[in-house]
């Protein structure tokens, strides 16, 4: 099963300097068909205007995985860690038993992400930070593993939930496929920017293609193509 979820029709809320777009129930926006997808708990598309952000605030037991689109974000948090993560590159916090941090774009223009959080499978540790670039000509015309809590992917970020998170680009015309372990794991696709066709089914860039009860997927770019995986656990 395949379930195009197009970008028109996800929730979300303006906030000025925030316009928020939500693949599942988040904040204000509740359906009860959206809640989770599996382990996948969150996928928000974030555009962040300049000089403006996300206050210090809590989290405790959630993996938040930051996938930066456009403009770069800045992180700090009570841990004393602080970084910046720049388009294409990728920040995952482990929240564990709690940690406070802030998200800033502090770039001359807008900061676009994809916010991502999946329920560990563990929890009693403590919260952890970290952030990986990713250039995108590594990941040409095939799935790299970005982050991930599964056995043999010691290059992505670690993640304490039995997941990974993905990412691929393609040129027009060119094709991927994505083999699951079995199955019942839950996939979500996003292309992050471009037009594809995923098993028939074509998605415009920031729609959203909820995946289960498949053993492959294939990928074929229209055009151009930046894409996001996320493959879990039930």
């Amino acid at each position: 099963m395949i379930e195009r979820r197009p970008f028109d029709s996800l929730g979300g809320a303006h906030h000025g300097w925030l316009d928020a777009r939500h693949h599942f129930s988040f904040a204000g926006y509740h359906d009860p068909e959206r809640v989770h997808w599996g382990a996948l708990r969150v996928w928000n598309d974030d555009t962040i205007a300049p000089g403006t952000g996300f206050p210090s605030h809590p989290h405790a037991d959630m993996e938040i995985i930051t996938y930066v689109r456009q403009g770069a974000i800045t992180h700090e948090d009570n841990l004393g860690n602080r970084g910046r993560t720049v388009a294409g590159d990728v920040q995952v916090m482990s929240a564990g038993t709690g940690i406070r941090h802030s998200e800033y774009n502090l770039e001359p223009g807008v900061t676009q992400i994809f916010q991502i959080w999946i329920f560990p499978d563990r929890g009693g540790e403590p919260p952890s930070w970290g952030s990986k670039p990713f250039p995108r000509d590594d990941r040409s015309g095939q799935f790299v593993a970005l982050a991930s809590g599964v056995e043999g992917d010691e290059d992505a970020l670690p993640i304490r939930t039995d997941a990974r998170v993905l990412g691929a680009t393609l040129k027009a015309g060119e094709t991927v496929e994505y083999r699951f372990a079995d199955a019942n794991r839950y996939g979500y696709l996003v292309p992050a920017r471009g037009k594809v066709e995923i098993d028939g089914l074509v998605l415009e860039a920031r729609d959203g293609a909820a995946i289960h009860g498949e053993q492959r997927i294939r990928i074929t770019a229209r055009e151009d193509a930046e894409l996001v995986l996320v493959d879990a656990a039930g």
